[in-house]
């Protein structure tokens, strides 16, 4: 086959040597000397799409954004099969993290997804009806795995309240990688990619408050959560939502209480059973703990009125107190 004028054929030893070792640094977190050796295995095989591909991921993880979407271009321009590549992907992401969205709309119809407002090209490509996934918020740090809504392939909104270790906020857009790294699934049924977070692509005004509550009753702590979001902004008890999970648990197939309303003792949890807060704070059983640690995403002008209409609904059930702004 040929391509531009050149036969098409299997890369070189000294292409393989080069990128192989290239991978490895990578691996090491050596991006300077992994360029360097991708950057010369292109010089020995332009012609191949890999070569491209393989400069495009580099540059993703550098978020070097201009050079991923001028060496994604390469690669998608060598391709020889029609849609499905995941070098349309990468293009994708390059492109939505540079907000040039004829690139992007064109990256995702390349690799076979439906982008409504097909009349507005230079739009971003919104009601794609991707639904929910969970993100792992900081992979590379303190990891933290958080719900939210998918604007498209390479974008999600977080609706959690992360914890402030994270650095996030409820509400943030997060740029997201394509391949998942774990699965969600809850007691209904369906399940949830987990997405490695890329970078922070649309911050919150909200910040992030956490605050003790006395809550009698399961329906006490429901009232609040209920309270913020009618308010249009959230509440979320962290003393039953937050688990510590090792790296290995995080990455695979694990339950989730999701949209259940339970709570399992769960074997994989590396928290404390019993103690509130987000290092450990799961309960056995039906036991309910009336002291919890609630997070809040509300403007500073509210979250305090917000906290004391809770109160004033049922004073004999409920209380507050030690309210921090900590994200």
């Amino acid at each position: 086959m040929r391509i531009f004028g050149k036969v098409r054929h299997r890369p070189s030893a000294s292409w393989r040597q080069a990128t192989d070792r290239a991978f490895t640094l990578i691996g090491d977190g050596r991006y300077e000397d992994a360029g360097a050796l991708l950057t010369q295995a292109a010089d020995l095989e332009p012609w191949l799409s890999e070569s491209w591909f393989n400069l495009a991921l580099l540059h993703k993880f550098r978020h070097d954004w201009e050079q991923a979407r001028a060496a994604g271009l390469r690669a998608v321009a060598l391709l020889d099969r029609e849609a499905g590549a995941p070098d349309w992907w990468n293009v994708g992401i390059a492109a939505t993290a540079l907000q040039d969205w004829p690139l992007a709309r064109r990256a995702w119809q390349a690799y076979g997804l439906k982008v409504p407002g097909e009349g507005a090209p230079a739009t971003e490509p919104v009601g794609m009806e991707l639904g929910s996934a969970a993100v792992r918020l900081s992979p590379e740090g303190e990891a933290e795995v958080v719900w939210g809504r998918r604007l498209d392939p390479a974008r999600i909104e977080v609706l959690s309240i992360p914890l402030p270790s994270s650095g996030r906020r409820w509400g943030e857009v997060v740029l997201h990688d394509g391949v998942p790294h774990g699965e969600r699934v809850t007691s209904a049924g369906p399940s949830y990619p987990v997405f490695d977070e890329i970078e922070l692509w649309a911050p919150s005004p909200v910040p992030t408050w956490v605050v003790l509550l006395e809550a009698a009753g399961e329906s006490d702590r429901d009232a609040l959560e209920q309270l913020a979001a009618d308010a249009g902004f959230a509440a979320e008890d962290w003393s039953s939502s937050v688990r510590l999970l090792c790296r290995s648990c995080s990455e695979s197939r694990m339950p989730s209480d999701e949209g259940d309303g339970e709570q399992h003792l769960d074997p994989h949890d590396h928290s404390e059973p019993g103690h509130p807060g987000p290092l450990g704070h799961r309960t056995a059983g039906d036991l309910w703990v009336p002291e919890r640690e609630c997070g809040i995403a509300a403007p500073t002008g509210l979250v305090r009125g917000l906290l004391d209409s809770w109160v004033a609904d049922s004073p004999d059930t409920r209380a507050w107190r030690d309210l921090e702004e900590v994200c």
